[in-house]
């Protein structure tokens, strides 16, 4: 069964926000956000100060686009008033391995990981602060997104191959993220 589904989110005041052609684009205080939705039978408008998702004659698949886009939206909009935060611990039990941030690069390098003589390193993406204090890596940024792709490279970047992960639990890993404690 197809039906009409109308979906509003509501903006808070003092975030500057525009809709044009599926590009959501928002700012506050010199921060800023924009994503493009390109989904096929979906649109998004500007109404006063709501964005009102619209999907005319939406399926299963539709639906779950609707309520995606309301939830990227409300992200973007959390982003901005509050900002994201993930935090990373450093563990090694073998070798002890050392965290820097190059800023020209925007990488982070990972010397001395399993007493490995090339450092490994880890894209940083634009727009995401770093925080390095002894062994706890902190991330901040107001794109959710930015934040949690970073934290993924960097988990990535001292995954462990051909050994035990049993014994060899070195590594870098996430411990804390909005909402929640791993």
């Amino acid at each position: 069964m197809k039906a009409h589904i109308i979906e509003k989110v509501d903006i808070p005041h003092g975030i500057e926000f525009s809709v044009e052609d599926n590009l959501v684009s928002m700012s506050i205080d010199g921060k800023r956000n924009s994503r493009r939705f390109n989904f096929y039978g979906v649109e998004l408008k500007k109404d006063g100060n709501h964005i009102v998702i619209e999907a005319k004659k939406a399926s299963k698949k539709e639906l779950k686009v609707v309520y995606s886009t309301k939830a990227h939206i409300n992200n973007m909009v959390k982003g901005l008033e509050e900002g994201f935060e993930y935090k990373l611990q450093i563990a090694f039990v073998h070798f002890p391995m050392t965290v820097e941030h190059n800023k020209e690069k925007n990488e982070l390098i990972i010397k001395n990981f399993l007493g490995e003589k090339k450092p490994r390193k880890a894209k940083i993406l634009s727009g995401v602060e770093v925080e390095i204090k002894k062994e706890l890596i902190t991330l901040r940024a107001h794109d959710k997104e930015l934040v949690g792709q970073t934290a993924g490279n960097i988990e990535k970047a001292t995954h462990v191959r051909m050994k035990d992960r049993r014994k060899f639990q070195d590594g870098i890993y996430l411990t804390e993220k909005p909402g929640r404690t791993i």
